[in-house]
Formats: structure tokens, sequence, C-alpha cells
């Protein structure tokens, strides 16, 4: 079952978190969107949307550094175990603090603002659900691990992270998260069902980068011209955009 739960389930999601935003983009277009509410309410969602999404960038950075860089690049920049630890849990606990509390206020405001409530789809509540799992988890195993103690000494970077960059090398590693403790099991799992629901959720909005604004042309805009209104019968002054008759 090591095999099965540390190997295939990964490369599932994955491909299924591909393919399903290719499918998604070409079938789905005008669906593609955060759907968003603000014209329903805004108060809590000024609070709440800054909080959440400058929380997870902080929480997307934190994994980067965790589990894209090996250990023994930062050895080699001279950044100390010591420096190390203070950084990813002084900023782990921050970011994660965060994308709580604006989780927390979006969902409160989803489910207590009626037209909100009324726009809110199944596939919302699910996305709302495994995202809360996957945060929660990930900050309990940073302060059970990391401040905490709990379980004993686990290096994070020498299992969990080592196995996560052998998916993209095709060279996993699955006795490693066999290994691991259940709460980075459990992390490791539930981000998984998160990224195979991710094309089919909001979530999508993620890659909707607005790169169109760096080309397209000025927006020119034109006052109205002073002349007194034509009498009736005459003809009005062709507009600039307007095609010569």
């Amino acid at each position: 079952m090591t095999d099965f739960w540390w190997v295939v389930v990964p490369y599932v999601c994955l491909t299924v978190f591909v393919v399903g935003h290719v499918w998604r983009y070409r079938y789905d277009k005008f669906g593609w969107t955060t759907r968003s509410s603000q014209l329903y309410e805004d108060r809590w969602l000024r609070l709440g949307s800054p909080l959440f999404h400058f929380g997870m960038i902080g929480v997307f950075f934190g994994h980067v550094l965790g589990l894209g860089i090996p250990e023994s690049w930062t050895e080699e920049l001279g950044i100390s175990d010591e420096a190390y630890h203070v950084v990813a849990v002084g900023g782990g606990v921050l970011a994660g603090a965060a994308a709580v509390a604006g989780l927390v206020i979006l969902v409160l405001r989803r489910r207590l603002v009626g037209p909100v409530f009324s726009a809110t789809t199944r596939m919302d509540k699910v996305m709302y659900a495994v995202l809360g799992v996957v945060i929660c988890l990930g900050i309990w195993n940073t302060i059970a691990g990391s401040i905490l103690n709990l379980g004993g000494e686990y290096d994070y970077r020498e299992g969990v992270s080592v196995w996560f960059r052998g998916i993209f090398r095709g060279d996993l590693h699955p006795e490693l998260m066999a290994e691991a403790p259940f709460g980075f099991q459990a992390h490791g799992l539930a981000a998984m069902l998160l990224f195979a629901l991710w094309p089919f959720t909001r979530l999508v909005h993620v890659f909707s980068a607005p790169l169109g604004y760096l080309t397209r042309p000025y927006i020119v805009y034109r006052s109205r011209d002073g002349r007194p209104t034509a009498q009736p019968g005459s003809r009005r002054p062709r507009r600039g955009w307007d095609q010569a008759s």
C-alpha cells in the first residue's frame, strides 16, 4: 500500500490537476473566474480577502523554501539550521495564522450573508473544507513538530522534502513518507486531494494573470465637441471610430 499512497495517488492527482485545467480552459472559459460576490457584500470581504491571500502567498513561498530547496543548498549559502528554523517556524506560523483568519472570515461571510450564501455552490463548500483542512494540518505540523516537539525529532527536509522533489524527477521514495509522522502524511494526502479538485473550483483564478494589460493600446478619451446641437433633420457629426459612408 505504500506505493499506492505515495506514488500512484500523487501522480493521479497531479494528472487530474493538469488535464483538468486544460479541459476547463478549453470548454469553460466563461466559467474561468473567481465568481466574485463583492457586489453583494464588501465590508467583510475587504478584511478577509487580503488576510487570506497575503497569508497564502507567505505559505506558498514557505513551502518553496522548505520543500523545493535542498538542505545542502542552504548550508552552502551559510544559513545555519538555527536561522532556518527561526525563519521557517516564525514565518510559517504568521502566514498560516493570517490565512486561517482570512478563511474563517470568508466562510462566515458566505454563511451569514444571505445573497453570498445563495451564490455559493456545492463545489465551493467542498473546496473551502479541503483547503481549511490542508492549512490547519500544516500549522499543526509546524507547531507540534518544531515548537512542542511532539512525537520526537523529525526533520521533514530529509524526508517529506526529498519525496516531494522526487515527484518532479520521477524518482519518488515512498518509504520516506511511510516513515513520516501521521500529521505530515495527512497533510500530504489532503494537499493532493486539493490539487485534484483545483481545476473544478474557483481556484483556477490563481493562473489568471492580467498580462494583456502590458501590451494593450492606450485608452483614448475624447471630449464632447463644443458645437451646438444639430437641428432636426440635419446630420450629426461622425464620430472618429465610425466608418465613412
